[in-house]
């Protein structure tokens, strides 16, 4: 049988399923791999959106390693932001899931103003508040000040900067909170009161029994939260004032690609730096998945 008469009673046999996915196939060609396509051609070339792309090999790759210090300014800054908020942030979610899960009155209406920073964090508006609240004379250090504390005025201060952006981040632990909240209500009772009979304190049920068994949620919600803090922008493009200051404290990768792109019309260098964020996030994704075999525990006894 050849492979056209394959194909055509592969058709035949499931035409209507086919028609129905027909949509998700033309946005995923059109919108996903397209630009994709087009977006390594365009690394490829030098760029300015106004000109014709002229095709220059990988000058753009080799300008990025060895002759650009604000590339590697740009990474450093996004590193640091990444390895300091995504386990701050999942701390901070396992801590109140954990309390929600205790029976308290009304955990639909903590769920819901929990998860409402996640919804808004994101937003121009938050940002900009977030700017004012840090600010010299914001609220932060209008409250510190009523105990005596002169604090400095974070936003524009280069060793603090960077770290009321991780504040901002944190504070978005709502969506990691709702699924820690699903996985522990999937722990059976049975476990604890069993620990329990045998003297185990509320730490050790956490640490021995809790943290074992909730590991394939952790692992869920350190990827997505991985990955969404690599591609970070708004805040940074906000509270930074678009230039990633003061001294490129805040300059964010995504902020740095946006610079390139749109500020120096530079659209084939910004082309190779987004895909070298995704050789950058698919090799930690990868560690991630390769070393969740030691510490990644199913139920079922499954990888």
């Amino acid at each position: 049988m050849t492979l056209g008469i394959y194909l055509a009673k592969l058709w035949k046999k499931n035409a209507v399923a086919y028609l129905f996915l027909l949509p998700w196939f033309v946005g995923l060609l059109a919108l996903t791999i397209g630009p994709m396509i087009n977006s390594f051609y365009y690394s490829l070339t030098k760029f300015d959106v106004i000109s014709p792309p002229k095709y220059i090999g990988f000058d753009n790759y080799k300008t990025m390693f060895t002759g650009d210090p604000r590339f590697f300014a740009s990474l450093k800054v996004t590193i640091i932001y990444v390895f300091t908020s995504v386990p701050l942030k999942l701390t901070a979610a396992l801590m109140i899931a954990t309390l929600m899960n205790r029976g308290l009155r009304g955990v639909s209406l903590y769920r819901t103003l929990y998860y409402l920073p996640t919804l808004l964090g994101g937003s121009v508006a938050i940002a900009v508040l977030w700017r004012k609240i840090f600010g010299g004379s914001g609220v932060v250090n209008q409250f510190l000040l009523n105990f005596g504390i002169h604090a400095p005025d974070w936003v524009a201060n280069p060793d603090y900067a960077l770290y009321s952006i991780v504040a901002l981040s944190v504070w978005q632990f709502g969506s990691s909170m709702i699924i820690f909240l699903a996985g522990l209500k999937q722990i059976p009772q049975d476990y604890y009161e069993a620990s329990q009979v045998d003297g185990a304190s509320k730490i050790k049920q956490f640490f021995h029994i809790t943290i074992p068994l909730l590991t394939p949620v952790i692992f869920f919600n350190l990827v997505i939260q991985l990955i969404g803090a690599f591609q970070a922008f708004t805040q940074s493009f906000i509270i930074s004032g678009g230039t990633g200051g003061p001294m490129d404290s805040t300059l964010f990768y995504t902020l740095y690609l946006y610079m390139k792109g749109f500020s120096f019309y530079e659209m084939g260098y910004a082309s190779a730096m987004a895909w070298v964020l995704l050789v950058i996030i698919g090799i930690f994704t990868a560690i991630i998945f390769g070393s969740s075999r030691y510490w990644v525990h199913y139920a079922d006894g499954g990888k």
